[in-house]
This record gives structure tokens, sequence and C-alpha cells, in this order.
């Protein structure tokens, strides 16, 4: 092998060589202090009154739960209770609201213990309310019990994802 074709295969080696150190410092750095979280929900949901966001919904949905069946006593809203979103209320209308730290979950978790899909609510066929974790690292708790399982949530009961804490209410 000639000197020219030595050096530049030590030159490519050494480049590959940084170029794998690089995505290493970018992942751990990742890993330690996450990604941007923007206030999307928060943002929208702060200026908007809670009155306003149940009329939103077309008045047959109101008080309807997943298969249209109405149950006495059914929750009607997701309230965030302790964390940096207290106070958001999200109104309850049969859909799916996914938690985590995506930008394109209901409510994004600015919370260093949450993953980016973290946990779901959905209503069942009975119109009951399941919490369901999806994987996450640290966990979601129903009433300081870790869920393994699908889990029928009840009323007023804390689902708590890292230092959030969310409730569902009439």
């Amino acid at each position: 092998m000639s000197e020219l074709t030595l050096t530049v295969m030590r030159l490519g080696f050494l480049a590959v060589l940084w170029l794998f150190v690089i995505v290493a410092v970018q992942v751990i750095r990742s890993d330690l202090f996450g990604t941007r979280v923007t206030q999307r929900g928060a943002r929208r949901d702060a200026g908007r009154p809670q009155q306003a966001a149940r009329q939103a919904a077309p008045p047959q949905q109101r008080g309807q739960q997943g298969g249209g069946r109405q149950r006495r006593n059914a929750p009607t809203k997701l309230v965030v209770t302790e964390g940096t979103l207290t106070g958001t209320t999200v109104a309850l209308q049969g859909q799916t609201i996914t938690l985590g730290r995506a930008h394109d979950s209901t409510i994004v978790l600015d919370d260093d213990y949450a993953s980016s899909r973290h946990a779901r609510i959905y209503p069942d066929r009975d119109g009951q309310w399941i919490v369901e974790d999806l994987g996450s690292t640290n966990g979601t708790y129903l009433d300081r019990s870790r869920l393994t399982t699908p889990t029928p949530i009840p009323l007023g009961a804390p689902i708590r994802i890292g230092k959030t804490v969310i409730e569902l209410r009439k």
C-alpha cells in the first residue's frame, strides 16, 4: 500500500471515531437533560375559561362516555392537581387522552420522570375510564400502586406520573 492510501485510511478512521464520540455525547446529554418541551397545551388552556372548553363539545357528546352509555357518577373532566400544570382541566368526551413528554400528547408533561409516551387514559365499552402505562421507565401509579396492566380508575383516585398528579372528577 502506498503512503497516501494509508494516510487517507487513518484520517477516515479518525473521522468515524470522532463522529461516534459526538453522537454518544449527544445521546448522553439528551438522557440527562431531556428534550425541550413547549407548553403548547398549557398556553391554549390557560387563556380559555373552563366553561368555554365544555361548550366546545356538541350537546349530545357532553356527559356521554365511550359506547354512548351515560353512567351515573361518571367523571366529566380530568384535572391536574400537582406538578407544573396544576389547575389544567381536560374535558372527557370519550376520546383517548395521552400523557407524556411528546409534543403530540394530549397533556404534555414537562417532567424529568415522565417518558415521551408515558400513559394513556381511555374509556371502555361500559363507560368506565381505564389508565394504562405504556412501558414507561419510572412507572405510572394509581393510589400508590404501580400499574402493570390496564386498570379502571375510580372517581377522585390520584394518578401519579413523576411529579404530576391527575384525577378524574365530575
